[in-house]
């Protein structure tokens, strides 16, 4: 499942180390190390989304098994906050890890969610903190700040060690009215850096976009104005953490006059863990599923699961009309209050055309002029304001692509911030003592998560599903005497390469390619079904322009 890993050859327990695992380059799979005195503290431990590269697979979480070969020596982990991309991971892997989790309220109440489903963690140690306190995990300090952002009690950490204080951000924004939780404050990040930083490490999300992040008070207004324009039934999709998002969509609904229903097993989990914590107290009760039958297509709301167009979460289920109790049509409206995560355009197009296929219309963020969905993450210049604020020595983007990480650095170097190093995943980035700079990298990589294994992300059957599905099969199979004499005719299944009219046609001309190859074999050939193998690719490859998978299973008699 894993493979085995080796101590980096220089590190040296008296330096500082980062070693990001995941999030590096890529969206999602969150995974951060430092190590410092020969210990190691992790930064979450999230899931990533696979894409159709990854036949039967639809999670993706990071390889820990650095870490798990060295899990004496890791003191503990801290989830910054509740997000799939951060704490996703985690009910799988701790098993491999065994060490205690830290993090607030809101998200160890979704963590504890999370492990009715894993019970070989249901001995994870989850240790709440609270933004504002310290706590020692020798040989680091950790100082917990508030950061505004999508999903309540998100942390930033200052982590102070002999060498140095470290900033890692988690997800943050720069919200200036946020409806749930307090907002970044410029003040504690200044004290920060005005106690000495040695190295940021920060959110890259929106570092190529410019400006500021908008408010989710913004959002809260633009869906009471859409919703009042809308005539029929109203399904609005959303990131199920997205706790603020469901106190805009709940305020919205009563202002136009609707009650509302929510659809999907994570959202449900979500909004019971949000009161649990005592959020969303002051909106109306939302109504039962099995009473969605009884009330007016217009004075009701769906909050629905599947804002990626996961295939079987409710937005998909409702796009293809296979909800029961709900059946969306021509007088009615579905509105993607969030953003595509690169990678699911082609999943989540699949789903709004299906909408449009029954006449439903679909609004998004880029075809209405109200303000329906904001980014948790801070755009240019509130990292400029960050880094402004912090003056970091060192500065390394992490959680995005590598354009994002870029963009992120751009703006440390027009800052002039003294040292920018731009990672990848498995690279042990030393911070100090001395000069910054990338010393070794250790090898890394994904796991998948298939229906009832986890296997490494380039496993050998992963990698014959995907050429399978991009190039076809040819199977074939041949009783032969010990003087290479067909005993009947081969038999041969053609996968994704032929239809009924020209089936018979390309077998039997497979029938004369085995029957010349196994004349012409050479008498000393030690490999027959290869070399049988070889001349039936070939012909295939002649006819269709590319290279079918070809199976050859020989019977002697």
């Amino acid at each position: 499942m894993t493979k085995q890993v080796t101590e980096p050859h220089n590190l040296n327990p008296d330096e500082l180390h980062f070693i990001p695992l995941g999030g590096a380059e890529q969206f999602g799979v969150n995974f951060n190390l430092y190590h410092y005195q020969g210990k190691y503290i992790a930064f979450d431990c999230g899931i990533g989304f696979a894409d159709h590269n990854y036949p039967n697979v639809d999670i993706l979480l990071p390889d820990p098994a650095y870490i798990a070969a060295r899990k004496d020596k890791l003191v503990g982990m801290v989830i910054t906050h509740a997000h799939e991309d951060h704490i996703g991971a985690i009910a799988r892997l701790w098993p491999r890890l065994k060490c205690p989790v830290y993090c607030t309220k809101f998200t160890a109440a979704v963590l504890r969610e999370k492990l009715h489903d894993h019970m070989e963690s249901a001995t994870m140690p989850i240790i709440e903190v609270e933004a504002g306190k310290m706590i020692s995990l020798a040989p680091f300090n950790l100082h917990f700040l508030t950061v505004s952002h999508s999903v309540p009690q998100c942390i930033a950490t200052v982590i102070e060690t002999d060498a140095g204080r470290i900033l890692h951000t988690g997800d943050w924004n720069q919200d200036p009215t946020p409806v749930l939780g307090d907002k970044t404050d410029a003040k504690i990040f200044e004290k920060v850096g005005a106690a000495g930083l040695l190295a940021y490490v920060g959110d890259s999300t929106n570092a190529p976009v410019a400006g500021r992040s908008k408010s989710e008070h913004e959002v809260e207004a633009g869906l009471k104005a859409l919703f009042k324009e809308q005539k029929g039934r109203i399904a609005i999709t959303i990131f199920a953490s997205n706790i603020a998002r469901i106190q805009s969509i709940a305020h919205a609904a009563e202002a136009s006059g609707r009650s509302v229903c929510v659809l999907g097993r994570s959202l449900h989990r979500m909004i019971g863990c949000a009161k649990n914590c005592g959020y969303l107290s002051d909106i109306k009760d939302f109504i039962q599923e099995s009473d969605l039958r009884f009330v007016p297509a217009d004075k009701i709301v769906v909050i629905a699961t599947g804002s990626q167009g996961e295939a079987m979460a409710a937005l998909s289920r409702l796009s293809r009309g296979e909800w029961s109790d709900i059946r969306m049509g021509k007088s009615d409206t579905v509105i993607f209050s969030s953003r595509a995560i690169p990678g699911n355009e082609m999943e989540i197009n699949a789903v709004k055309n299906n909408f449009c296929g029954a006449g439903v219309k679909v609004i998004d963020p880029d075809t209405t002029p109200h303000q329906i969905h904001v980014s948790g993450h801070p755009y240019a210049d509130d990292i400029r304001d960050m880094l402004t604020w912090t003056k970091p020595q060192i500065v390394i983007p992490v959680h995005g692509e590598r354009v994002m990480l870029e963009a992120h650095a751009n703006i440390a170097r027009e800052l002039h911030v003294p040292h920018v190093i731009v990672p990848t995943n498995g690279a042990v980035i030393k911070l100090g003592p001395g000069t910054p700079e990338i010393i070794d990298h250790i090898e890394t990589g994904l796991l998948a998560v298939e229906p009832n294994r986890v296997v490494r992300a380039d496993h050998k059957a992963i990698s014959e599903r995907r050429k399978l599905q991009f190039s076809g099969a040819a199977m074939i199979s041949l009783a032969i005497t010990k003087d290479r004499v067909l005993l009947m005719d081969p038999q041969i299944t053609l996968m994704g390469l032929s239809d009924e009219g020209d089936d018979a046609q390309i077998t039997s001309n497979l029938h004369k390619e085995i029957e010349t190859a196994l004349k012409n074999a050479p008498q000393d050939v030690v490999h027959l079904d290869e070399f049988i193998r070889t001349a039936c690719r070939r012909h295939l490859t002649k006819i269709f322009g590319f290279k079918p998978k070809v199976s050859v299973h020989i019977l002697r008699v």
